[in-house]
């Protein structure tokens, strides 16, 4: 195996293990984690669109970990469940 394919398979597993995580900020930082080495990647193979398309995940994973989201937010655990229309 190459370097450049170890570093692939390093980016796959640090992308398999973010599903581990429990915390949504822990998954999101381990997911930018795993963008940034596939941008190693592709800067390696010299591939444009997996270096633009990880920047994208990886700048948003990173923003989305940190900024403050509604309580109402999916998968929230404050997230109240919806309010029934009263029938007729």
């Amino acid at each position: 195996m190459s370097g450049v394919d170890a570093v692939g398979w390093l980016a796959t597993a640090v992308f398999a293990a973010s599903y581990f995580c429990k915390e949504p900020a822990a998954l999101r930082r381990t997911q930018a984690l795993a963008a940034l080495v596939w941008i190693a990647y592709g800067v390696a193979l010299k591939a444009a669109p997996v270096i633009g398309a990880n920047l994208v995940v990886a700048s948003l994973a990173l923003w989305s970990s940190w900024a403050p989201g509604p309580p109402e937010a999916l998968g929230s655990p404050d997230r109240k469940p919806p309010i029934e229309p009263a029938g007729d």
